[in-house]
């Protein structure tokens, strides 16, 4: 199968509907959350990109959205934590139904809590990709009733997600794997990138 994209729509509640991007792969599928929808958050992030393309290298189905308000995406953009829950849950629904194996949450800084957030709620997620997750979003979660596969990538040099405390917090899960890339910033700006795609796709779900 080949790296071939699809823009799809995502019925969101409440009216809306939101703007995805699929990529077809396997029996798993996992839905892919962008940063904060208020400092530019979007599904063609690339650091998005590199979780999406990891995932499609592994065999497994991924659906990137935008938060509501952001690229064509209805609604207004917000930093509500009750908004971005609702918009994961829809795309979690929509990837449900269009794949029969496990369902995996994925995203990156605010979107890997809300992933996380998503995971610990709802019961049918079965797997856990976290890339840069703010330690203060994950202070509030408690990761050891997730007893499913939790992988977690950061980089060494990332203020919002410190090493130490990290570690600390994926040790509490039952499944918990914690990656550090060397070099790296939450931003992934000048290094990195490539290890993360190598790292998403050698992830064990």
């Amino acid at each position: 199968m080949s790296w071939k994209e699809q823009a799809v729509t995502i019925p969101a509640g409440d009216d809306l509907v939101l703007e995805g991007v699929w990529q077809a792969g396997g029996d798993r599928g996992a839905v892919v959350a962008p940063p904060h929808p208020e400092y530019g958050g979007s599904l063609e992030n690339p650091v998005v990109n590199e979780i999406a393309h990891g995932l499609y290298q592994a065999g497994v189905a991924s659906l990137r959205f935008n938060w509501r308000g952001v690229g064509a995406s209805q609604g207004s953009v917000s930093g509500d934590l009750a908004a971005a829950d609702a918009d994961y849950a829809a795309a979690l629904e929509q990837v449900a139904g269009s794949v029969d194996g496990p369902l995996i949450g994925a995203g990156y800084s605010f979107g890997a809590a809300v992933a996380a957030r998503s995971a610990l709620g709802s019961g049918r997620v079965r797997g856990l990709l976290l890339v840069a997750p703010p330690v203060t979003m994950l202070e509030s979660l408690d990761l050891s009733k997730f007893d499913h596969p939790l992988y977690v990538i950061i980089g060494a040099e990332d203020s919002y997600a410190p090493a130490d405390r990290i570690s600390e917090i994926v040790a509490e899960a039952p499944r918990g794997q914690l990656e550090v890339i060397l070099r790296a910033d939450h931003f992934f700006a000048s290094a990195g990138l490539g290890e993360l795609a190598r790292l998403v796709q050698g992830a064990q779900f």
